[in-house]
């Protein structure tokens, strides 16, 4: 399943990281992988300057990495998105290994 990547998912998955218990910021940054997460304080630094598309990627790559999200106080819609982005991490992975 391909996500379509517009400004209503970005909002969804900035959603899924407020309810998780993370906050996202947009910010200038040298970041290597256009974002940096600082776990102790529970927010992920997005690069500002980054296109529409690369910000998603980011934060999917983050959900992918982050294990003390807090799933139990996600809604219904939220913890949907949540599954079908990590199915879809995992499926990419096995793709590229093939």
């Amino acid at each position: 399943m391909a996500f379509k990547y517009n400004a209503a998912l970005l909002k969804k998955i900035e959603e899924i990281f407020k309810e998780g218990g993370y906050s996202v910021r947009y910010e200038k940054g040298s970041f290597q992988n256009g974002f940096c997460i600082l776990e102790r304080r529970r927010v992920v630094v997005i690069n500002r300057f980054h296109e529409l598309d690369a910000r998603i990627n980011s934060m999917i790559e983050i959900l992918g990495t982050i294990e003390d999200l807090e799933l139990n106080n996600l809604s219904s819609e939220s913890l949907e998105l949540y599954q079908k982005i990590r199915v879809e991490k995992v499926d990419t992975l096995f793709d590229k290994s093939e």
